[in-house]
C-alpha cells in the first residue's frame, strides 16, 4: 500500500486584513469591559447621573419631565466618556508602555489598528445606549423624532471625540493625558449642556454651544425631546470637530 506524502506545516503569512481588524477590535472591547476604572467612567457615572437627576429635583430643566431633558444629554456624555476620555487614557498608556510600538510592527497596519479601536468604541457605545435607554424608559422617558437623525448624531459625535482623544493620547505624556482627559470630562459635564441647560450660562452659552458635547446634547435633545427635524447646525459643528480632530491626530500622533 502506498502512502501519499506532502507538507502539512501551516502556510506562513498574515491572516486576511478584515479578520485581523475584527480580532483586534474584539480584544480591545474585552480589555475595556474588564477594566474597572473604564467601566466606572463609561457605564456607572452616566447611569448614576441619569437616575439621580431624574429622580431628585436639583436642576431646573424646564417644562416637562426631567428625564426627557436629561436622557439625550446623558447619551451624549456616554459617547464622550468612551470615545474621548476612555480612549485617550487607554491609548496614552499603551503608547507609554510600548504596546502601540509593538503593534505597529505587526502585520496589522497602523490604520487597521485605529479602525479596530474605532470598532471597539462603537461596540461599547452600543451597549451604553441600550443600557441607558432601558433605564430612561423605566424612569418614564418618552422619546420622539427620527432614529436616523439620532444615529447620524451619534456617529459624528463619536468621530469628533475620537479625533480629540487620539490627538491628546498621541501628543501628551500618559500622566498628562490622564489628568487632562478627566479634567476636560468634568468641565464639559458641567458646561456642555449635559445636565445644566446652556441658557443658564448667560452670554457664554453662544460660545459653549460650539463645543462638541454641546452640539451633540442639543442635537439629540432637539430630536428626542422636541421631535424636531434633522439638526443640520449641530451636525455641522460635529463634522467640523471630527474633521479637524482626526486630521490633527493623523498628523501629530506619535507612536513612541
Amino acid at each position: 500500500m502506498t502512502t501519499a506524502t506532502g507538507t502539512y506545516a501551516p502556510r506562513p503569512g498574515a491572516a486576511p486584513l478584515p479578520r485581523m481588524i475584527a480580532a483586534q477590535a474584539a480584544l480591545e472591547t474585552r480589555m475595556l469591559l474588564r477594566n474597572g476604572e473604564q467601566l466606572l467612567l463609561t457605564v456607572v457615572i452616566p447611569t448614576l447621573l441619569l437616575v439621580l437627576f431624574s429622580s431628585v429635583d436639583i436642576v431646573d430643566t424646564g417644562a416637562g419631565k426631567s428625564v426627557d431633558f436629561l436622557a439625550p444629554g446623558i447619551l451624549a456624555l456616554a459617547v464622550m466618556s468612551t470615545a474621548f476620555t476612555g480612549q485617550a487614557i487607554a491609548t496614552g498608556f499603551e503608547r507609554r508602555y510600548g504596546v502601540l510600538k509593538r503593534l505597529a510592527s505587526s502585520p496589522l497596519p497602523r490604520w487597521g489598528l485605529m479602525a479596530a479601536k474605532t470598532a471597539s468604541v462603537l461596540a461599547t457605545e452600543a451597549l451604553q445606549v441600550i443600557l441607558l435607554t432601558v433605564i430612561a424608559f423605566a424612569l418614564g422617558w418618552s422619546p420622539h423624532g427620527n432614529p436616523f437623525a439620532v444615529l447620524l448624531l451619534l456617529v459624528l459625535g463619536t468621530a469628533a471625540f475620537s479625533g480629540l482623544g487620539l490627538l491628546m493620547a498621541g501628543t501628551l505624556r500618559a500622566e498628562a493625558t490622564l489628568a487632562a482627559a478627566n479634567l476636560v470630562f468634568l468641565l464639559l459635564l458641567v458646561g456642555g449642556g449635559v445636565i445644566v441647560p446652556l441658557d443658564k450660562f448667560g452670554g457664554a452659552q453662544h460660545v459653549l454651544a460650539l463645543l462638541p458635547v454641546s452640539a451633540l446634547s442639543d442635537g439629540l435633545r432637539g430630536v428626542l425631546q422636541h421631535g424636531s427635524g434633522t439638526p443640520w447646525a449641530d451636525l455641522g459643528i460635529l463634522a467640523v470637530w471630527g474633521v479637524l480632530g482626526l486630521a490633527a491626530a493623523g498628523r501629530f500622533f506619535r507612536w513612541e
